[in-house]
Parts: structure tokens; sequence; C-alpha cells
């Protein structure tokens, strides 16, 4: 599946929520979402039709968002459901972690690859501020048992904000040191809440190579990955670089979204999306629909132009 640039487009981000069990500042405002009419979202058979569907023209890899995933009742089984579907390869969720020490074991059993884990600070106190009230022990306990049932590779994303975490970035990068698990440094994009505070707080990844010198780079074999890998030295695992803003990616990007109201998005900042749910419930077939959009995915976005959308995160998927 190939769209008008030539990209092979074989990634697909479903969110299965909009929803969420944390409050993060730059993700959602405090007082929390909106809450939609349950009709408004797919189901979890919707979902699996749809993805389904995708994999027929070609999608290969599967990730699972949110909001929080793991809160949305039905998820381990949607997970079962979709690790039976042929020519699906690989089958990834992104969480809070706040959840993962009660349900890896069942997501492992459940055939799910991977997880990778939101984290902004390794510092309780902070983390309690940054998502109004979470508690930092029980994502470490969450990535604790991750490991050892194997829901490897983990990987921890890291939203550089200037002010906040910026003085953790050395600390970030020394957990790579004896643990196999790869630590992505993401710069603060301007969508939704963030966009109030993202230039007063920005700062570029890039700002981790200036820090830890010793940073050695990788052989990139996934063009079509958004991180640019380093490693120090006799390190286990990895430093990932995502830089959206000062460096865009876009010239191999493979992916699409599928929001959790059924709206496939093929640009995270672009505000284009075209309306799936409808048409499955009218029994009508979506194969056209999104081989036609396909080939309107954008060549790149335009954030350097000031085109922010208005949805915070929980609204698209992570």
């Amino acid at each position: 599946m190939k769209d008008s640039f030539g990209r092979d487009i074989n990634y697909l981000r479903i969110s299965i929520t909009d929803r969420c069990n944390l409050r993060c500042k730059y993700c959602m405002p405090a007082h929390g979402i909106y809450k939609c009419n349950h009709n408004d979202l797919l189901s979890l058979e919707e979902i699996e039709l749809i993805a389904k569907e995708f994999v027929k023209l070609g999608i290969e890899k599967i990730r699972i968002t949110g909001g929080e995933p793991l809160i949305r009742k039905g998820v381990i089984k949607l997970i079962s459901n979709l690790s039976k579907v042929e020519g699906l390869k690989d089958i990834s969720m992104t969480t809070n972690g706040l959840l993962l020490e009660r349900y890896a074991q069942d997501l492992k059993n459940s055939g799910l690859n991977r997880v990778n884990i939101s984290l902004d600070t390794l510092n309780k106190e902070k983390y309690k501020i940054i998502t109004r009230g979470g508690n930092l022990d029980k994502v470490f306990k969450g990535i604790k048992k991750a490991k050892e049932i194997g829901l490897t590779p983990i990987k921890i994303n890291t939203v550089l904000i200037g002010g906040f975490n910026d003085d953790e970035i050395e600390n970030f990068v020394y957990l790579t040191s004896n643990e196999n698990i790869d630590v992505r440094f993401i710069e603060l994009m301007p969508i939704g809440e963030a966009s109030k505070w993202a230039n007063e707080n920005f700062i570029s990844s890039d700002e981790v190579l200036n820090r830890i010198k010793t940073l050695e780079k990788i052989k990139n074999h996934d063009l079509s990955s958004p991180a640019l890998y380093y490693k120090l030295p006799e390190g286990k695992g990895r430093v990932g670089i995502i830089n959206p803003i000062s460096c865009k990616f876009c010239e191999y990007c493979n992916r699409i979204r599928l929001t959790s109201q059924g709206n496939l998005k093929l640009c995270l900042h672009s505000s284009r999306e075209i309306d799936l749910k409808h048409a499955i419930r009218n029994g009508e077939s979506i194969n056209n629909i999104i081989l036609n959009s396909i080939l309107e995915k954008p060549e790149s976005h335009r954030l350097e132009d000031g085109k922010y959308i208005e949805k915070n995160m929980n609204q698209i998927g992570g």
C-alpha cells in the first residue's frame, strides 16, 4: 500500500480510548476530557474489523494506543484476536505503565510483542506534578514485570521539557548502561494543550548529544523509524533521538492512525480526518476509502509554518 510519494504504508497506530488514568499537563486539561457518548467510540469488534481490512491492504505492524489503552475493557481479548490475523507481523502497545504490572502476563499470553512506556521523569515528586497525581513506583514495577516476562525490547519515551526534566537527561541516558532497553528523547510538540507552552519549554533533543559526548551513533537499518539511535560505550541499551520539530523525518513516514472514534489520520500534525466508522456502520466496504485516502497523505507536516492542531494527544492516539 503506497502513497503518492512512493512511501510503503505498513504501520497502523490504533487508539482504543481517549480516556486516561493520568492528567499529564502537556496532554490534557486538569479537569480531564469531554466524555463522548459510548456510541461515538468504535467497539472492539469494529476495531478488529477495520484492522483486518488494513492488514489485507498491506499493514504489517499495529500499535495499540490511547489515552491509556489498559483502561479499555476487553483490550486483552482484542490483542488476542489481532494476533491471529494472517499477515500481521507485530503488535505493540504504548502505555503509561501504571497498570502494566497487573496486565503484563495476560498481554504477553494474548500475543502482544512489546511495550513502549511514556515516562518523563525519574523523580517521584516531579512525576506526581507533571501527571497531576501519578504514582511512579507503579510504573517502575510495571517495567520490571515487562522485562521479566519478555515484553521486549522495552522503549521508554521521554518528552523533553525545558525547565522540567532537562536536568535528568544524564539519568535517563545511563539507564541504558546496564539495561537492555531503549530510552528515546522526543521533542515537545505543539499539539493541543502542549501548544500553549511548547515554545517556552521547547528544547531540541540534540541537547542529549551535547550533554553526553560519549554517545556513539548506530547505523540505522530502518529508514521509517523516527529515531536516530546511539549507544554508550559498552552500553547494553540504546538512546534514541526523535526530532519532529528541529529535524523532521517525514520523507520515510510509513504510518497512519485510527482514532478511537473511527477517524483515519494520515498525518499526526494534520487536522484532516477520514470517517471510517460511518462507512462500516452502514455496511460499506472501506477498502477503496482507505486506498484513495492513502494517496492523499501529505508529503510532510507544516509545524514550521505554525500549522498546529487543536486536538490533544489523547484524542488522536499517541
